[in-house]
Formats: structure tokens, sequence, C-alpha cells
């Protein structure tokens, strides 16, 4: 029974475990609100109008005398239009407007049907192509991080892997790795999956969304012949009790994108960026790996990890992002959409806008690592996503001189259908397996 009972866990890991971990596809409800531009790639050119239609169904079918309330504007900025209306036969077009230098326009309209509510959006970009930074470059951007690398080679890795029978499968094994961190003492913490089978093999590392939870380890990309490391940030072991995540991510890790945000040298994201080095030289130290082809991949946080990792590592040979955080977080001081966590939003500008916070995101924004990637990427994102704007992420990717591929899932927000997983998973397949 009890072995029974371990094929099924093993099973249910084997077939929720990717190379990405995303947000799920939200929930349909009984009430479906449609919002769409007009031009199918919902891309105009700058000073183009755009007409959004609004179309309310339940069963498929429109609904007659809906009362719905729409705001349109630059996503993430105040509307610079609403209204209030009933809409007679259940759709209606309405007037969006245009910009005048390259953004984004969101449409935001909720529908009250039988005392219920229900919110969709859609958002038409002007001239993405064409968006630029707003971060700066630090003049001794390359010389602060090669000064980081340097100081994390002199600490020594003692590498502690403890095997997880549970969670091993038939052809790969699991373990609990625990490795010493950028300074001694400090710690990191993931799930390493290798294949059981005699040989060598490429390897991935795949960094996290934001968050504190347990991670179970990327089984099934090892059970098609890859080494996978799926770590951990906060430096607390990554098979605790999902409880004890829930309490640390409401109390002492609640507001960590910020912790220390005035020192270069003592923000929260060092320990990170470094632990993602940290975790090359260990997969890299592994006698199954191939020597060769190392890969990095993630999503929102781990987005931003995986062009962080790549470019301070030249070990890494392949990238895979879906909706990268952490980028253009200066944004929003002019007057634009800023990358996750909105250090500098309208709720947030009074608290951090200071000369020291400023020159410390400067070190840290993803724009100022994508001008240095060299290797082959693939990114992934819709125009709808309100945690990770596509402002900020195309203010990433357009700097970008590496080989790269943008595949786009308009209608998404921070989530992903399953052909943008099927998409990305099998690119970073073919490239850790083609050589």
């Amino acid at each position: 029974m009890k072995r029974n009972l371990a094929l099924v866990a093993n099973l249910l890991l084997l077939i929720s475990c990717t190379i990405f971990s995303t947000q799920a596809q939200p929930t349909q409800q009984l009430v479906r609100v449609v919002v769409a531009p007009d031009h199918t790639n919902w891309t105009y050119k700058t000073g183009e109008e755009v007409k959004f239609s609004i179309t309310v169904l339940r069963a498929g079918n429109p609904i007659s005398n809906v009362k719905i309330k729409y705001e349109i504007g630059p996503e993430k900025m105040d509307a610079v239009k609403s209204d209030s209306l009933i809409v007679a036969n259940g759709n209606i077009t309405i007037n969006g407007g245009t910009l005048k230098t390259p953004g984004f326009l969101r449409c935001t309209v909720i529908a009250e049907v039988e005392n219920k509510q229900y919110r969709s959006l859609a958002t038409a970009a002007f001239d993405p192509g064409t968006i630029k930074p707003t971060e700066e470059n630090p003049a001794d951007f390359i010389e602060f991080w090669d000064k980081a690398k340097a100081d994390l080679v002199k600490i020594p890795m003692d590498a502690r892997m403890t095997l997880l029978p549970e969670r091993c499968t038939e052809n790969v094994n699991v373990y609990h790795v625990n490795l010493q961190n950028y300074r001694v003492g400090t710690r990191l913490f993931g799930i390493l999956c290798v294949p059981k089978k005699e040989g060598k093999y490429p390897a991935l590392l795949r960094v996290p969304g934001a968050g504190v939870r347990p991670y179970a380890g990327d089984v099934a990309a090892a059970e098609k012949g890859i080494i996978t490391f799926e770590i951990g940030i906060h430096g607390i072991p990554v098979n605790m009790d999902p409880s004890v995540y829930t309490s640390m991510g409401s109390g002492i890790l609640s507001d960590y994108p910020s912790y220390n945000l005035d020192d270069r040298d003592r923000y929260f994201y060092k320990r990170v960026y470094m632990g993602c080095i940290r975790a090359n030289d260990f997969l890299t130290s592994l006698p199954q790996f191939d020597g060769q082809n190392l890969g990095v991949a993630g999503g929102s946080q781990g987005g931003a990890l995986s062009i962080v990792t790549a470019a301070l590592d030249s070990r890494v040979k392949f990238l895979a992002a879906h909706y990268p955080a952490l980028s253009d977080v200066t944004g929003y001081l002019k007057g634009r959409a800023g990358g996750w966590p909105h250090l500098f939003s309208k709720n947030n500008v009074l608290h951090n806008n200071t000369p020291q916070k400023l020159k410390t995101v400067q070190y840290y924004d993803v724009v100022n690592f994508a001008r240095l990637l060299k290797v082959p990427g693939i990114y992934s994102w819709g125009f709808n996503d309100e945690t990770c704007p596509p402002t900020s992420m195309y203010a990433a990717y357009n700097v970008i001189s590496a080989p790269k591929t943008l595949f786009l899932a308009l209608e998404t927000g921070h989530w992903t259908f399953p052909e943008q997983n099927e998409k990305t998973n099998n690119w970073m397949v073919e490239q850790l397996k083609k050589q």
C-alpha cells in the first residue's frame, strides 16, 4: 500500500513539474467580460486611434441591458477617460484614444450582473519595439558585479546533499541541497534532480518567482535527461511544511524586495543574484554535468533572475524568461509604469525616492543586465499583465542585442497559457540537448 501511494505521489509530482513555475490561468466564471482592441495584433502606431470592443457573455451569448463601468488610461497610471452606461445588446465599441509616445493604453471594464461584478481588461500597444529604458546604467556597473563575483569565489561552497527517497522516481534521484552562499554562514537551499542512468547530461537552473514557498524540483525535465536544480532565495530549507512559508511570507519576509534598498552592498537582491551564481557553481561541479550545456529559466522574479544570471555568468548558454520583473523600476518617476516590485509607484515614491535608493536600484535593474546578454534567449508575456507591466518588460527586451525570440500571448496577465509553457519548455530542451 505504501509503495502504491509513493508511486501515485511521484506521478503527480512528475505531472505538476515543468521548466517554469508560473501562475495558472484564472478560473472561468459564469459571466465573461471580453475586451479587445480593434487590431488583431493589439498593436498601433503612436498617434493612431484605438477602439475597444466590450462584450458581456453568459453561456456564450451576449447579455442584454447590462450595466458596465470602464476606465481607459496608460497602464498603472490614472485613467484619462471613464464612464458608466447600460449596454443594450451585450456589446459596445468605445473610442479609446491614442498615445503620442511609445507605451500601452489599457481599458478596464467592470460589468454588473445580478448584483455581482465581473472584471476584465485589454491593453493596446503603441510602438512597443521603440520603448526605451528610464533607468540609467552606472559607470562602474560591471566593476561592481565583478568584485561581487570575486568575493563569492573566496567563500567555500560546502555542499550538502540529502536524498529524498519519497520524491525519487524510477529514472531520477531527487535531493535537498544546502550550499554556502555569498558570505560564510549564509546558506542557499534547493531541490536537485539527477537522471539515475550513468552518463553526462546538460543542466538547468530553475530560479523562483516572488514569494516564500517550498519547492518540488523539476522532475519532469530530469526525466528527459536534464539535470535540474530549483532554488529558493531566502536562505531557508525548501522542503518544510507550507505553513512555515506562509508565516514567514506574512511576517519577517513580507517586504523583502525593499530590504536595505539604501545600500547597494547590503540590498537584499545582492545575496539573491550571487546565490544564482553559487547554484551554477554547484551544478557545474557535479560529475554528471556534461561540462558545456547550462541553461536558466524562470518567470516573474524568476524571469528577472534568468536574465541577471545569464548576464553575470558566462557558463550559462541559454535562458528562458516569462514576464521578467525588476525591469525599468524607475518608469514611475518618468510618468509611466515601472516594473515589479513597484518601488516608485505613487504608493511608494515618497518612501523610496531618495538619492541612496535611486542609486542602489541602478545596480539591480534588469535593464542594465539585459544590455550585457550574449547568449540566446526566449521570452514570453502578455499585454494585460498588471504585475509586470509590458512597458517595463519591453524596456529591458529592446536593449538586448543577443539572439532573442519573443512569444506573445496578448490577452494573458500575470499567468500563462499551456501553449506558452510548451513553447518555452521545448525550446530550452532543444537547446540543451542539441549537441
